[in-house]
């Protein structure tokens, strides 16, 4: 780049002018920051906006936060997805309520230690809230300086995260680094977007090697990763004297704390109807029969795809006796609300009787 310190000048102007006005950017307060950050992994702006106001409203303070029940929490999240994001940040809670005085540690290696922030989230938190001279390195910011210098290395390879990183430490404003980091996720959110970027109305084109070497289609660089597998999945609605059977997952791994109802995936040469009643055996110790097919819903996760059948079942006979969820509950169709679901479970809970 020829000249970082023009860079940091016109990024910065071009930030204040054109920034897009998000609840979380009237705020310095750490925990607010912290909870934007954190629902932004992995998820678009738009959808975190409404997430991020109610939360705040249900858990304005950290200690608020820290004494909620895990479940509450993970029904504020509901939808939101990647759900150990929720239950580390009450984890979090936890500790800095117990152990840093309510206050989120300022200094890198301890809020590092904190359950759920890696350097993303240190990064931004420190530098938004407590000005310390540490750059972001997110999705947008590498696409941006991918084309500002040109570099050959992958953006989702992981193994050049310290290369990334290197380059935006070289381009961070130590005197404003909160509102450096902001415009740079900024510019790659707005103008130097993965498809059809902005140029023409790009305020820093005249620093960005892409662009002045008409490279632009050719940045960033990415590795191709395998196709995304497809798993055919069986769930069963259980009808009891009235009510449904719905089970809780284990609170650690995939959709953790989450309460669905029973079913999984079909084993080879497997039929749908065979699949549910084997699942519903093997995970609550029931038999039941197949009394129709409720629908057919699709749904996509970070690394596989399901499809999955929705049989509505008779039970037949058999106590409870979970293996795999850690609890259980006969509801009706009413209490469904008390309880949070994933995403994949409200495709078809509007179809219930």
């Amino acid at each position: 780049m020829r000249n970082i310190n023009h860079f940091k000048i016109k990024l910065l102007d071009w930030y204040q002018k054109n920034q897009r006005n998000l609840p979380w950017r009237q705020t310095n307060d750490p925990y607010k920051i912290w909870i934007s950050e954190a629902m932004l992994q992995q998820t678009q702006v738009k959808t975190v906006i409404p997430y991020y106001q109610r939360f705040i409203e249900k858990f304005p303070t950290i200690k608020n936060l820290a004494d909620a029940d895990q479940q509450k929490i993970l029904k504020m999240w509901e939808g939101l997805g990647y759900y150990s994001r929720a239950r580390n940040l009450h984890k979090a809670a936890k500790m800095i309520v117990d152990e840093f005085e309510h206050k989120i540690p300022s200094e890198l290696d301890i809020i590092l230690k904190l359950p759920g922030v890696g350097d993303y989230i240190s990064a931004a938190v420190l530098s938004i809230s407590y000005q310390c001279p540490i750059a972001v390195v997110d999705g947008n910011v590498k696409r941006v300086l991918a084309r500002l210098y040109c570099l050959d290395e992958p953006v989702n390879d992981s193994k050049n995260k310290k290369i990334f990183t290197q380059h935006a430490e070289k381009l961070l404003n130590c005197e404003n680094p909160g509102d450096h980091n902001q415009a740079m996720m900024e510019l790659g959110a707005l103008i130097c977007t993965p498809k059809n970027p902005q140029c023409n109305t790009c305020s820093v084109k005249d620093n960005c090697n892409a662009y002045q070497n008409k490279k632009i289609d050719q940045y960033p660089k990415r590795i191709t990763k395998a196709k995304t597998p497809l798993y055919h999945i069986s769930i069963g609605v259980i009808y009891k004297d009235g009510k449904m059977l719905i089970t809780k997952r284990k609170e650690d791994g995939l959709l953790g704390g989450l309460w669905e109802f029973p079913g999984g995936k079909r084993e080879p040469n497997e039929s749908a109807e065979d699949g549910c009643i084997r699942e519903i055996k093997e995970e609550t110790g029931l038999n039941g029969s197949i009394r129709n097919h409720l629908t057919k819903v699709k749904h996509a996760y970070t690394h596989f795809k399901v499809s999955i059948d929705v049989f509505i079942c008779n039970y037949i006979s058999g106590d409870v006796v979970l293996n795999g969820p850690v609890d259980f509950r006969w509801i009706t169709k009413d209490e469904i609300s008390d309880y949070p679901f994933p995403k994949s479970n409200h495709k078809f809970m509007g179809l219930l009787e």
